[in-house]
C-alpha cells in the first residue's frame, strides 16, 4: 500500500515583477496554506518523504505546511521536475519514489495537480484549487507501479470557510 498527498501551490501573487519560477504568494495564499494544513494536522498521519517544486510560491506552501504539521523544514527535498504544468515530470518523479516510501507528499503546480487527481484518483474533479490537498491511496508495493487509486479525501480553502 501507497499512500499520496498532494498539494497544489497557494494563491500567488501578480503585483511583483518576478519571472515565474520566483513569483511569491499572496496574502490569501499564506491564509489558505496554513488554514488547510492546520485543519489536517491532528489526522494526518506524517509522510515519510516530503518533495516540493522548487519555484517559489510552490516551496513557500510546503514550508508552510511542514510549520504546521510538524515537519523540519530541512526534510523538505526540492526538485526541478516538479516545475511542471503538464504532468509528466510529477508521474515521473512519483513513480520513480524509492519503495521505502510509504507515505509520499508533493507539492506542486496546476494543471499537472489536477491531472493527476484525475488520471489516478477514483473521484474527478474540476479542478484542484490552489492550496488544495488530496489524499490518495494505492493498492501497490512500488511506485513504479503507479495505477488507479482511491481517492480518499480532497480538501480546498473554500470548504474550511464560512
Amino acid at each position: 500500500m501507497k499512500t499520496l498527498y498532494l498539494v497544489r501551490h497557494a494563491k500567488s501573487s501578480w503585483e511583483h515583477d518576478a519571472i515565474d519560477h520566483e513569483r511569491p504568494l499572496k496574502d490569501r495564499g499564506f491564509k489558505d496554506a496554513n488554514l488547510v494544513s492546520n485543519h489536517l494536522k491532528e489526522n494526518l498521519t506524517r509522510p515519510d518523504l516530503v518533495m516540493s517544486s522548487d519555484a517559489m510560491r510552490a516551496k513557500t506552501t510546503a514550508y508552510i505546511f511542514a510549520k504546521n504539521l510538524g515537519i523540519d523544514e530541512d526534510d523538505i527535498v526540492l526538485n526541478h521536475k516538479l516545475y511542471d504544468f503538464s504532468g509528466r515530470d510529477l508521474i515521473d518523479v512519483i513513480a520513480n519514489c524509492d519503495d521505502s516510501v510509504g507515505i509520499l507528499m508533493v507539492f506542486g503546480h496546476n494543471h499537472a495537480m489536477t491531472a493527476f487527481v484525475n488520471t489516478y484518483g477514483d473521484v474527478y474533479t474540476g479542478n484542484v484549487a490552489t492550496s488544495g490537498f488530496t489524499h490518495i491511496e494505492f493498492d501497490i508495493a512500488s511506485w513504479k507501479d503507479l495505477k488507479l487509486g482511491k481517492t480518499v479525501q480532497s480538501l480546498y480553502p473554500k470548504q474550511l470557510k464560512d
